[in-house]
């Protein structure tokens, strides 16, 4: 049986409820009633973008690096570590997104409006020390490509990255949509890449889908490399950035529409995490198969004992060719320069609060 609890009031009641009809109703015509006029593609479509930027924070030189030396120290045993801190990633990167679509204020906002005075600034203080922190890596490994694609000295880099990361981050004039399309493009450019040298190398795919599902630290030092997989992965400035980027979209005010709003981030940013992962795959992948080969050279067995990004593009030209060389410098770059933008753009977020 059902039970229908009255209004207060009486007469009073009736009247509240009656303007209560209203009030859904007219809720229902701006929000609900677009959505079911318009495709769910057509929506999901609209809404795709945020998830791609946020994944370059997994995607910067310094998680290449820390891949290329945990497969040329333990081949694809660690590839455990990127599959669960991606999963954490997606969990934590759903929430940022929804606060956004909820609240209708990016998180920076509502720290301020939540927090005392004192608070909010060590708040501020540290999110923008995670920044710095976040864009030095970026910077240099940037720098470092430019270097192996056209011999220019690191520092002449380093201030060509900084002008066209400010350059670059001008397309936002045009609309945050231009600036998605242009980090969408240069995430696959990554896994175009990065894939292609997996097809040269040819990794045992039993072997990396054992390391993929089969936790494993053992080896000198696996522990210590798995926390620094870990800790690459650990991006404190992509919360306030999926926060922010979710409010460039329309979300109705009805409750369906914030439902589906969520869920279309979610799915968005899934799929975005999830070539992520087989871009971060593909490099401790090609590491551990090039490093644990048969044929490599006493000059090459020492370069794997110490791997970083500006000494594995001679390995990979040495074992592979120097066109591999070419395609690697291409990935780095693309990989320091859009997630060198992505971190700028969540400073600017953070700043302007």
């Amino acid at each position: 049986m059902e039970i229908e609890r009255e209004a207060p009031g009486g007469e009073r009641g009736r009247s509240w409820r009656a303007e209560q009809d209203v009030q859904d109703g007219k809720k229902f015509e701006d929000g609900d009633e677009t959505l079911v006029k318009e495709p769910a593609w057509k929506r999901f479509l609209s809404h795709v973008g945020p998830g791609f930027m946020v994944s370059l924070a997994y995607l910067d030189p310094g998680n290449l690096e820390t891949d290329l030396q945990a497969g040329a120290n333990h081949r694809y045993e660690l590839l455990w570590v990127i599959l669960i801190g991606l999963i954490f990633a997606l969990i934590i990167q759903s929430l940022a997104a929804n606060l956004g679509v909820v609240t209708g204020k990016h998180l920076a906002e509502i720290c301020k409006s939540e927090y005392p005075k004192p608070v909010m600034i060590c708040l501020w203080l540290l999110a923008e020390v995670a920044v710095i922190a976040a864009d030095i890596p970026e910077v240099i490994g940037t720098a470092f490509a430019f270097y192996l694609l056209f011999r220019i000295p690191v520092w002449i880099g380093v201030l060509i990255t900084g002008s066209s990361t400010l350059l670059l981050l001008g397309l936002q004039r045009y609309g945050v949509r231009k600036l998605e399309f242009l980090i969408s493009m240069l995430v696959f450019v990554m896994a175009a890449c990065f894939f292609g040298e997996l097809s040269i190398v040819k990794p045992p795919a039993k072997e990396v889908l054992k390391g993929l599902f089969i936790p494993k630290l053992k080896g000198n030092g696996a522990t210590g490399d798995a926390i620094a997989l870990l800790g690459a992965l650990v991006m404190p400035h992509n919360l306030f950035l999926h926060s922010a980027l979710v409010l460039s979209r329309k979300t109705p005010s009805s409750v369906r529409g914030i439902k589906d709003a969520c869920g279309f981030f979610l799915y968005e940013s899934g799929f975005a995490l999830f070539v992520a992962l087989l871009i971060n795959i593909a490099v401790i992948s090609v590491s551990g198969t090039v490093c644990f080969g048969e044929n490599l050279s006493a000059e090459d067995i020492d370069k794997c004992s110490d791997l970083s990004l500006d000494n594995s593009s001679f390995l990979l030209k040495n074992v592979l060719g120097r066109s591999s060389s070419i395609v690697y410098g291409v990935a780095l770059l693309a990989s320091g320069q859009s997630s060198t933008i992505t971190g700028t753009y969540a400073g600017q977020y953070i700043m302007q609060v």
